[in-house]
């Protein structure tokens, strides 16, 4: 009898000891093995991104931009609007004014509107004035509130071939990189170029082959530059007569405009007969440009699709197609 009972507590001490091992397992019922899956991927810090959008207002009377109803989604998801800044003529913008150097002589006839749209921008507003031409870009003037300054800084360009650039996108990534020490907030860049880089042969030409053109985008898209660009002739492009190249030309400054939230001027295929109609198109649109900043929660470096929504009526909108980190 004595020996039973030793039995029948050897078997009870064997199944608490199994009651201990399998509530220790790291199995668990209706789940499966913790591991490195069940580790939290790490999510990096959100932060803020500042973008210039542009409004275009199809109904009377336009409505205020505290009562603007926006958007916006990164990489498919929402993202929180922060702030909606300057949609007033009195709001400062900082603007870099690029010239191509080898342009066409009638290019000449233009550089007194241009004197004096830049004289005529908001108080406070920062101006920079550079040439781009064979080596490196030019610096007529850094940038500079003093607007009178900055238009007296412009001169007519050499229009000659020798001083054509290597292509227009490689100065306008260097003029893109001065805006790094500039303030937050609206940032533009006035660029009066032909717009072709047939610097890796004429196939570079076409708006999707140029990796320059690619290069200028994303540094503009990094910095939150639209670009505006003025379509003009260089003295090659004019004495080649290649309907191809010119068509490639204004694609890639299309491109340039349009993946940067800005806007490209063309007037047929040849040079404008003036600037007055760019230059008043462009001062109502920097009128109503604003500087949308938003909390970005996608960390990982690179470039992030952007998509802004207005659910305010006869709102229509530009703006970069996406942001780079």
């Amino acid at each position: 009898m004595k020996s039973g009972k030793l039995v029948l507590l050897a078997l009870v001490l064997v199944i608490c000891a199994l009651g201990v091992v399998a509530s220790s397992s790291p199995a668990r019922a209706g789940g499966r093995p913790q591991g490195d899956g069940d580790k939290k991927k790490p999510t990096g810090t959100a932060k803020p991104v500042t973008i210039p959008v542009g409004i275009k207002v199809h109904s009377k009377p336009g409505p205020e931009v505290q009562l603007l109803d926006l958007n916006i989604s990164e990489d498919g998801e929402p993202q929180t609007l922060l702030s909606i800044r300057a949609i007033s003529t009195n709001s400062p913008i900082t603007l870099a004014v690029l010239i191509q150097d080898d342009l066409v002589s009638s290019a000449a006839n233009e550089i007194k509107p241009i004197g004096e749209f830049i004289r005529h921008l908001p108080a406070g507003s920062r101006v920079m004035v550079g040439y781009i031409r064979t080596g490196s870009l030019e610096i007529r003037q850094r940038f500079t509130n003093d607007l009178e300054k900055a238009a007296r800084a412009l001169r007519i360009p050499l229009g000659v071939a020798s001083a054509s650039p290597y292509n227009p996108y490689v100065e306008v990534i260097e003029g893109t990189n001065r805006f790094e020490s500039q303030p937050s907030g609206r940032r533009s860049m006035l660029l009066v170029s032909d717009g072709l880089d047939i610097s890796r042969g004429v196939d570079s030409s076409s708006a999707g082959q140029s990796l320059d053109l690619q290069r200028a985008i994303n540094q503009a898209q990094r910095r939150s530059v639209a670009v505006y660009s003025f379509f003009v002739p260089s003295i090659i492009l004019s004495q080649s007569d290649n309907h191809l190249l010119i068509g490639n030309a204004q694609s890639a400054l299309e491109r340039l405009s349009s993946e940067t939230g800005g806007k490209a001027f063309f007037q047929g295929t040849g040079a404008p007969v003036s600037f007055d109609p760019f230059l008043k198109d462009l001062n109502g649109i920097l009128e109503k440009q604003l500087a949308v900043t938003f909390l970005s929660t996608h960390p990982r470096k690179g470039f992030h699709r952007l998509q802004i929504r207005s659910l305010t009526p006869g709102i229509e909108l530009s703006y970069p197609s996406g942001h780079i980190r």
